[in-house]
């Protein structure tokens, strides 16, 4: 995987932002934590470009909060706690409530039957453990939504929250693909009834989702000082919307995450 992300991103002409989501990913998936030193020149072997690229890339991390410039010994990744990644899908939830509201209502025929198709799409790539594919049609699943909304500001600040999900380790994940496959496809009917209600508590479901997905993981990887040791159990329990509606949770998490 590592050399197929080189081979792609020493093929682009500009490569600065293809980076950051490369380092981005790594800090938010916990392969490098809190404290680790991200070195120019073993990023940018690694990555096959430059370390010109590589440097564009940590400024900009710099400038979200994700990395720190330490004086004469580079850039380190910076502290990342528990709030942080919730307050991320909290954020991602408000503005997918706010977009689906106005999609609801602008969906119509022939934009409901490719919606449809799209979520078939993730079914047969999550059916074929093809990862890949399952980024891809989720992502042009919500891609399908914000552009119904026909609200552009919007979608560009899902969009820039979106970026700091690290979305091969939900798509690798079986368990997640099920529930996502259910939310789909109860979000493609609450669209086709307009029913503001059920679009609502799938977005609930799909965040809540994520970000206890994420925390689990990262607790697992050592990210806090108080993580889980090697003997938790691995097992995230990942729910769907109906499972919520049927059997009902008290411990909402305060970010679902799409």
């Amino acid at each position: 995987m590592a050399d197929m992300t080189a081979t792609r991103l020493a093929q682009r002409p500009q490569l600065s932002e293809e980076v950051a989501d490369h380092v981005r990913t790594r800090i938010m998936s916990g392969e490098v934590r809190p404290g680790d030193f991200i070195r120019l020149d073993e990023t940018a072997a690694a990555l096959g470009v430059s370390v010109t690229p590589v440097r564009e890339a940590l400024l900009t991390l710099r400038g979200e909060g994700l990395v720190d410039l330490v004086p004469r010994r580079g850039y380190l990744v910076s502290p990342m706690s528990r709030q942080d990644v919730e307050d991320i899908f909290w954020l991602q939830a408000e503005l997918s409530r706010r977009i689906v509201d106005r999609a609801i209502t602008r969906f119509d025929a022939a934009a409901l039957e490719t919606h449809a198709q799209l979520v078939d799409d993730f079914e047969a790539a999550s059916a074929a453990g093809d990862s890949d594919g399952v980024v891809h049609a989720q992502y042009s699943i919500h891609r399908s939504i914000n552009r119904a909304s026909q609200s552009d500001k919007l979608s560009r600040f899902l969009f820039t929250a979106a970026r700091y999900m690290p979305y091969r380790l939900y798509a690798d994940d079986p368990a997640w693909r099920a529930a996502a496959l259910v939310d789909n496809r109860r979000m493609l009917e609450a669209l086709r009834e307009g029913d503001v209600a059920t679009a609502h508590a799938v977005v609930d479901a799909e965040y809540s989702n994520g970000a206890r997905l994420l925390v689990a993981h990262l607790e697992r990887a050592g990210v806090w000082d108080d993580a889980r040791d090697d003997s938790s159990p691995d097992a995230v329990e990942v729910t769907s919307a109906d499972d919520r509606s049927a059997g009902a949770t008290s411990d909402r998490a305060a970010a679902p995450g799409r």
